[in-house]
């Protein structure tokens, strides 16, 4: 996902399964509401006298004792809320155990997902973590579909990698396999996402090969995207794979949903961070380093069923 000024990389590609056992992944009600939420896995605790990396931090966030995190909160399982209301998924794991390492809490802040970038232009939040593919036109600040510079780019340290794929309604997958076969098909995603810009790319060339118009249908949300599908608006869903699988094994108990074809467009998470912010940067490398050295990011990846997503060194700006 990201913000509305820049986009995920277009152009398929076949690659591997990123995140293949998630679909094992315990189920969890996903809702999508709210307006700012602490994620629940103990961040609260850390002290920046204590902790290994605190110096690393600006001296703002230190003495803050707080990062604010910008984040579309209703992306099962990356990050979602369960029936308490607590903010759970992947990722505010690992940002519960980079507060570990840096003394600070990670406060999750609610937002849409087309609105996260702006939001760190604006300096509502310090960084934005939310299944956000790092990417060269986001890095530059780049309207993937225009060419034209619209904005000051982000910085990314990457955590994670994953994929994207196309989800149907149980038992009716409308003959698709591939993305070329979506040429006459209606589908719906959510705004601004890599998603997006695949279904565009695909739109251009259903067009340029003569074939049946693709219609697009965006919306703010992937749950509202898959409830467009389940009422027969749309014929197919796309999302990252970790989310696909996670619907097609959670929604309606496993009754709703079916993947179809393999994924594509395997590519980097990034904890984006505004431009000129380099010292924050630096330490969120760090702090990724130190948990994937001391076994608690391969314990949270391993909770989650996402191992075949798992990296190893957490780069700068990796995206292509």
């Amino acid at each position: 996902m990201t913000a509305s000024t820049t986009c995920r990389t277009t152009g398929l590609r076949s690659r591997t399964a990123a995140v293949g056992a998630i679909a094992v992944a315990g189920a969890l009600l996903l809702t999508g509401c709210g307006d700012q939420t602490k994620n629940d896995s103990g961040s609260d605790s850390a002290s920046t006298s204590t902790a290994p990396l605190a110096d690393k931090l600006p001296a703002e966030i230190r003495n803050k004792g707080e990062i604010r995190v910008g984040s579309d909160i209703a992306y099962a399982p990356v990050e979602f809320k369960d029936d308490a209301g607590k903010v759970v998924g992947i990722d505010p794991d690992i940002a519960a155990a980079l507060g570990e390492q840096l003394g600070v809490e990670f406060k999750f802040e609610n937002g849409t997902f087309d609105t996260l970038i702006g939001g760190l232009a604006a300096k509502r939040y310090d960084i934005a973590m939310s299944a956000m593919t790092d990417t060269k036109d986001r890095q530059e600040g780049v309207d993937s579909e225009t060419g034209k510079k619209v904005g000051a780019g982000v910085d990314f340290v990457d955590y994670f990698t994953a994929g994207v794929s196309l989800y149907t309604n149980k038992g009716d997958d409308q003959s698709i396999k591939t993305w070329d076969d979506l040429c006459g098909k209606t589908i719906a995603v959510q705004r601004n996402t890599f998603s997006h810009d695949l279904a565009k790319d695909q739109a251009k060339k259903c067009k340029d090969d003569g074939e049946k118009a693709l219609k697009i249908e965006d919306f703010a949300t992937n749950p509202e995207a898959e409830t467009r599908m389940r009422a027969k608006g749309a014929d197919v869903v796309s999302a990252d794979f970790p989310v696909a699988a996670y619907s097609v094994k959670s929604s309606g108990g496993g009754e709703y949903f079916e993947i179809v074809g393999d994924q594509v467009e395997a590519g980097p998470y990034g904890i984006a961070v505004a431009k000129g912010n380099a010292e924050l940067r630096d330490a969120l490398q760090a702090a990724v380093q130190a948990i994937i050295d001391n076994g608690e990011y391969e314990k949270i990846i391993k909770k989650w069923g996402v191992e075949d997503g798992a990296i190893t060194e957490p780069k700068i700006n990796g995206g292509s």
